[in-house]
């Protein structure tokens, strides 16, 4: 018999963790869709070093923490975590969400979205290799100790690429970055950490070729931006990417949501013009709206709130977190 949910919430950043965990403070049956390997989102994966200072109760908070407590704070719930998830598609089949996805298809009463700006990809090297050098490019940081004692080259010139590198050169053997411009355009602070910093800088250069070295090791050859027949070429045991990424409201259109340019628009209700489906966080869209995951955090809840409403009409709307959480 498949597993209906009460509430799944596409998108496991901030926003969808903390509606995750006031919906099973709720008693609601949850599920967590997300399309990257974890949950965090664009904070953990894009500033996972650098603090967030919009955050109630903490003096700055960086991504990785921020994502460490929140999964901490939910985690003492048993709920479901689908990663590496995309919904292709919502169908609506006697009163039920069907959300076909690139796995298998998920059933829900309601729906919320929180996808932040997009469900986003990483920009991929422009050239091609081959399946062997898989476990030595990355495009995301899922556990940072792998670089431990390595030789680690990060290629990008933002602020991620420039934290990341700044991350991973406490505890590598070396760390280089490469970028196609003399300047980085990272936050000005983390840039003068870099320049501080042993990091080597290789600029203004573009990766021209990536190859198998030995000892499972991946040969880079650089080419320089200004002219590309002076090459140079290095060793490391790891490419991190940080090129930035894409994301496509494409979807959501295809979904039958009304848009707001990119955005999800929704009252204040956080419902959206389809019956049953919610919209919090960076991708919600409304009058006065502040995008600030303070922000997101007060939306999840009312969007919770007005869910259960709808498959639960006998509950009560307004309880105080201290009853419920005596309650589970």
């Amino acid at each position: 018999m498949k597993e209906i949910y009460d509430i799944a919430i596409i998108g496991g950043g901030p926003a969808g963790i903390f509606a995750s965990y006031y919906a099973q403070l709720r008693n609601l049956k949850t599920c967590v869709i997300e399309s990257l390997p974890s949950l965090g989102g664009q904070p953990n994966t894009l500033y996972a070093q650098k603090k967030i200072y919009d955050v109630a109760g903490f003096l700055g908070i960086t991504g990785e923490e921020l994502t460490q407590k929140l999964t901490e704070q939910t985690n003492i719930f048993n709920y479901d975590i689908f990663t590496e998830t995309t919904i292709k598609e919502i169908i609506d089949e006697n009163d039920i969400k069907i959300l076909k996805s690139n796995n298998s298809d998920i059933y829900a009463k309601t729906v919320i979205i929180a996808i932040g700006n997009g469900a986003f990809n990483p920009r991929k090297l422009a050239v091609e290799y081959g399946t062997d050098l898989k476990n030595n490019i990355d495009y995301f940081v899922t556990d940072i100790n792998k670089y431990k004692n390595k030789d680690v080259l990060v290629a990008g010139g933002g602020d991620s690429a420039v934290d990341w590198s700044i991350a991973i050169n406490e505890i590598a053997n070396s760390t280089s970055i490469v970028h196609r411009r003399d300047n980085f355009r990272a936050l000005e602070s983390s840039v003068n950490k870099l320049n501080s910093s042993n990091i080597k800088k290789i600029t203004p250069y573009l990766i021209g070729n990536v190859e198998k070295a030995a000892e499972n090791r991946v040969k880079v050859t650089l080419s320089k931006a200004r002219d590309k027949e002076i090459k140079s070429e290095i060793v490391v045991d790891y490419l991190l990417v940080n090129y930035g990424y894409t994301s496509d409201s494409k979807l959501l259109r295809d979904w039958g949501l009304e848009l707001t340019g990119p955005y999800i628009k929704v009252n204040q209700k956080m419902e959206t013009n389809l019956p049953n489906i919610y919209a919090i966080g960076d991708v919600a869209e409304y009058d006065g709206k502040l995008k600030l995951i303070a922000n997101a955090f007060s939306e999840g809840p009312i969007a919770v709130a007005q869910a259960q409403n709808k498959i639960y009409p006998e509950k009560s709307y307004y309880e105080h977190s201290t009853n419920l959480f005596d309650n589970i």
